[in-house]
């Protein structure tokens, strides 16, 4: 089994359930690591892996598109990386609003999203 990771990606995104986040939008920062069996790979090119560009790729799409839940945003990033990569077991994904509309919240939220294939 081989693991990929992003970690730390920043965006500028508008996803929440408040009218203001809709507005003025807010960071995110995403996290995710990707395992899949590696099979008889030689690792000789990138068709033998995943390619991490193309996965930054997707999740940079998808966060452009405002989402009210951040749980139903890690789903739909997750089901388009498994879609692109059938051979994925395994993907765990994180995402942290930085500036949550939450009086006197210092700090971040966020949800993570593990889903296991057969």
């Amino acid at each position: 089994m081989v693991s990929i990771e992003l970690q730390n990606l920043r965006f500028h995104a508008f996803h929440g359930l408040y009218e203001g986040e809709a507005r003025t939008g807010s960071p995110y920062e995403v996290s995710l690591r990707i395992s899949y069996d590696e099979g008889k790979s030689v690792f000789a090119d990138i068709n033998d892996t995943i390619n991490y560009a193309e996965i930054f790729a997707i999740v940079k799409q998808r966060m452009m598109v405002p989402t009210p839940l951040l749980e139903k945003l890690a789903d739909g990033i997750i089901r388009r990386i498994k879609h692109q990569y059938p051979r994925t077991r395994e993907i765990s994904l994180t995402i942290f609003k930085l500036h949550a509309p939450i009086e006197n919240l210092e700090g971040r939220v966020g949800v993570t999203l593990t889903k296991q294939f057969d």
